[in-house]
């Protein structure tokens, strides 16, 4: 073979090509072995897509390297064309942005960068178990400007005794404080300003007269009067002419049956005031018929009457009812009482009258009035010392409520006007302690 015949004019099956390559240029040219037959392609049905002409080829980018000889060029691929035939690596996906995280505040804060993020559980517990030892010693710190924790506390200034006597000679600068007797009304007043819920009505009875139950009923609202802010109001409902409007300053001729009468004409407190007499303790007292002449009696209805529009206006309505228990009045009083209180005196028949009254009362369906009521021993004359009163005590309280003991008080032997200021202190503490017993029963608002 002559240097004009080209090299691919002829076929070296045996390979001598790669050995005249060598030998001519001195390139390492891989050799190739008989290319294998290709079968014959299916034949192919003919579609829409055949009429459309193929697209060009797009150029091949990259270089061609000329060899120093003559010889086959050598087609070398940029750096930044990547090769089709090798997958395309994976791009990580774009980082989204985290939502902002709100930690609440039983959580604890994350700890800063850096720090160990595992807590022990133990540790945490015993944190928590310290903070509630914590809470449980140290009071939290209040919050309210009230004026019992703004101001100092001080003593009260003493009532009476030797203690008011140095309070009062120091000018104010020694305070003893209170006596023990002066704890003991200030508890008691207390319990006699309870709230009352709606109107109160109070019943006094006795089967014998003279026990002192119209003095009592005076005496009990004047001291409630005189504590309260309510309006208080005792009905005389003795239909036999009673005397509780004796015991007050007369202010008006008016009386229970002047009211009844017109009755349709009252609208207002000042309507009713017209008809009743008031005290200085601010107790008023609704008269009964003084006229002798008058032979009508004060009837069941006269008296559900006179109650339901007296309600309307008062807080409290104190009834002295009479000596007889049969009569018409009574079925009234009894019906509409929200509490009993029972007189008797210190004598032995007038012990056994109140007893009797408790017998008849339980006798007719009124037990739990009873078992409510407050029994009132009254020393109406001065006692020789022959009953023992504390039997008689024992006797009634198994059979009501309370049990309170009225000392004898020559004032209230008299028999004219109540006053409270010209009482003695024993019979003024007791008159005290029959009110809050009294009061005790009392229905206040709901809460």
């Amino acid at each position: 073979m002559t240097e004009s015949e080209s090299m691919d004019d002829r076929d070296y099956p045996d390979g001598s090509v790669g050995r005249y390559v060598r030998e001519r240029w001195g390139a390492t040219v891989p050799v190739r072995g008989p290319r294998p037959r290709a079968e014959a392609p299916a034949p192919r049905q003919e579609s829409d897509a055949d009429s459309v002409p193929p697209l060009p080829a797009e150029p091949r980018q990259g270089t061609v390297d000329t060899p120093l000889q003559d010889g086959p060029p050598v087609w070398r691929r940029p750096a930044d064309v990547p090769d089709p035939a090798e997958p395309a690596p994976a791009q990580p996906a774009p980082a989204l942005p985290r939502p902002a995280r709100t930690v609440p505040d039983a959580v604890p804060r994350t700890p800063p960068r850096g720090a160990a993020r595992w807590i022990d559980p133990g540790a945490v517990a015993a944190q928590e178990a310290q903070r509630a030892r914590r809470e449980r010693t140290e009071p939290t710190p209040p919050t309210d400007l009230s004026s019992a924790r703004l101001l100092r506390p001080a003593r009260r200034p003493p009532q009476s005794g030797w203690r008011r006597f140095i309070y009062v000679v120091s000018g104010r600068l020694i305070n003893p404080g209170e006596s023990p007797l002066d704890i003991r009304k200030r508890e008691l007043t207390a319990r006699v300003n309870q709230p009352l819920l709606g109107c109160y009505k109070i019943a006094m009875l006795s089967l014998k007269g003279g026990v002192g139950k119209t003095t009592v009923t005076a005496t009990l609202g004047a001291t409630f009067a005189s504590l309260r802010g309510d309006r208080v109001i005792a009905l005389d409902a003795n239909p036999d002419r009673g005397t509780l409007s004796q015991k007050i300053p007369l202010e008006t001729s008016a009386t229970v049956r002047n009211l009844l009468r017109d009755a349709q004409r009252v609208r207002r407190y000042t309507d009713v005031r017209a008809y009743t007499s008031q005290g200085p303790s601010r107790l008023e007292v609704l008269a009964s018929e003084q006229d002798p002449a008058v032979s009508e009696a004060f009837s069941e209805d006269d008296y559900r009457r006179t109650v339901t529009l007296l309600e309307h206006f008062y807080n409290i309505v104190l009834t002295d009812c009479g000596t007889g228990l049969m009569h018409s009045a009574m079925y009234g009083v009894l019906g509409l009482a929200d509490q009993l209180i029972i007189v008797s005196s210190g004598s032995i028949d007038g012990a056994r009258s109140a007893s009797g009254t408790m017998d008849w009362l339980d006798a007719h369906g009124h037990g739990d009035l009873v078992k409510n009521s407050v029994a009132v021993i009254n020393c109406v004359h001065r006692s020789a010392g022959g009953v023992d009163l504390d039997r008689v005590a024992e006797h009634f309280a198994a059979r009501c409520r309370v049990v309170v003991r009225i000392p004898f008080d020559a004032h209230l032997e008299e028999g004219a006007e109540v006053d409270l200021d010209r009482l003695e202190p024993a019979t003024r503490l007791a008159l005290l302690e029959l009110a809050a017993a009294v009061a005790d029963a009392f229905e206040g608002p709901p809460t």
